[in-house]
Formats: structure tokens, C-alpha cells, sequence
């Protein structure tokens, strides 16, 4: 599968697909213990690794949250939202099983132990947060959804959640304000 693939709620995948490359992503994790959701594909593994360095170095103390899931995870999750929140809620917030970007293996949550690991959208308004909205790309990642793209995208606000998409799409993408459903869906 390209990485550049669009999945949302109008392209899903199939339930069965699970990327055949799919390595152990060597960033901080909140948890120590291995667990399918610290693994991303080979080559946004590797960029990954690359850009928390680099973030390292200049003293931003990230932490990967959850990266690969399966479809079956993706149906435990969601369900969960709908049983908490009901389905219009829950849509808006979580994708149903096959339209999550995380099966694909090139999506990561990231967090900070300031934020106690929790996904939030204060992320957005830390200097670690700002720094990834614009300079992910060079690394190949894009902040997938951002708060003035809703309407777009059709999920809320999300400073956490960056895909991988490889350098020359992120960098565009990222200096023209685009999310991939504008130019994919075009």
C-alpha cells in the first residue's frame, strides 16, 4: 500500500488488511512493555525515530502514545465511544473499524508527560505541539487534523495525531494548509 493512501470515513480499508511491514517503533512510550500499538511501517517507523531525535535535541520530551491498530482494536475502541457517548459523538471523535488511519501502520498519537499522556487538544498549545504542527513535514509526517478542517476532514480537532505521508507530500501539504482530502478528493 503507498503512503500516501487516503483513509477516512468515505475510504475505508478492508477489514483484513494488515501492512506486511509492520516493525516495533524504537521512540518513548508511555508503557514498557511490548504492545501492538508501538508499531508503525518500516519507513514511517524509521522517520519517526528520526524526528523524536531531533526533537530530543532540541529538548522536547515526546512521547508516542499509540501508532498500528487492528481493525478489531479499532471496533473495541469505537463501540466503547458509542456506548459512553452515542454514535453521532462517537463519530466525530473516533473512526469506525476500517476507516482509521491507524490500521494503516503510518499514524501516531504523540503526547507529553506534561499532559500526563493524555491525548488532548491543549497538546496543540505547547511548544512542543506548535514546533511538530511545523516542522513535522520534514520528516515526512503531517498534523492530520487540523482544528480549522473539520468540515473537511470530518473528525474534531486533533494536535496529537500525525500520519505519515513521506517528505515531498507533508512539506506541501504543510506550507499550502492542506489536509489530504483536498487534494485527494479533488
Amino acid at each position: 500500500m503507498s503512503f500516501q493512501i487516503l483513509v477516512n470515513k468515505t475510504h475505508p480499508l478492508s477489514p483484513d488488511y494488515v501492512p506486511l511491514d509492520l516493525v516495533l517503533t524504537e521512540v518513548p512510550f508511555e508503557e514498557e512493555e511490548f504492545l501492538e500499538k508501538k508499531l508503525l511501517r518500516k519507513m514511517a517507523a524509521s522517520a519517526l525515530e528520526e524526528l523524536f531525535a531531533h526533537a530530543s535535541r532540541l529538548g522536547y520530551a515526546l512521547v508516542a502514545i499509540s501508532g498500528y491498530r487492528s481493525y478489531q482494536r479499532q471496533q473495541e475502541i469505537f463501540s466503547t465511544h458509542v456506548e459512553k457517548y452515542g454514535l453521532e459523538y462517537a463519530s466525530q471523535v473516533s473512526a469506525k473499524p476500517g476507516c482509521s488511519e491507524h490500521q494503516t501502520g503510518l499514524a501516531m498519537d504523540i503526547s507529553l508527560p506534561s499532559l500526563s499522556y493524555k491525548l488532548l487538544p491543549d497538546f496543540g498549545d505547547t511548544k512542543e505541539g506548535q514546533w511538530l504542527a511545523k516542522n513535522a513535514c520534514h520528516f515526512g509526517f503531517i498534523l492530520r487534523y487540523p482544528a480549522d478542517k473539520v468540515h473537511i476532514t470530518g473528525y474534531t480537532y486533533e494536535p496529537w495525531h500525525f500520519r505519515y505521508v513521506g517528505v515531498p507530500l507533508a512539506t506541501h501539504l504543510t506550507k499550502c494548509h492542506l489536509v489530504m482530502e483536498e487534494i485527494m478528493e479533488a
